[in-house]
């Protein structure tokens, strides 16, 4: 992933995209509904749940042109939930802590699920 600069008054501070990419997966890990992240299996072309150690391959994070956050989810929702309201609160969760974290405002989250999982 990248980093970027954020110019303050005190200085230059550089943050790693995998960073708040990571933070983000904790919160998105803490929603309701959300089974975990996924990744797409290259050989077989279908989407694996992946392990909390690597949950940040299902996560995407960007800087605009703007200095806005672009975060992008592919996730795997628990099956029997309502998926409308499920990604309504990862966005909503997602987006206020994420701010509240780094001070930089967030222009768009994008939720792909890429599957469902029956929970035990």
């Amino acid at each position: 992933m990248k980093t970027f600069l954020l110019n303050t008054h005190m200085g230059n501070i550089s943050v790693d995209t995998e960073v708040i990419a990571q933070y983000a997966g904790n919160v998105a890990d803490e929603c309701f509904g959300i089974v975990g992240m996924a990744a797409m299996n290259s050989k077989e072309g279908f989407f694996n749940l992946l392990k909390r150690e690597s949950m940040t391959k299902g996560i995407n994070v960007s800087l605009n042109s703007k200095g806005k956050l672009v975060i992008d989810f592919h996730v795997i929702v628990s099956y029997g939930v309502n998926i409308m309201a499920v990604t309504d609160n990862l966005i909503s969760s997602v987006r206020y802590r994420v701010e509240d974290f780094t001070g930089l405002e967030i222009e768009k989250i994008n939720v792909y699920v890429e599957g469902v999982r029956v929970i035990d």
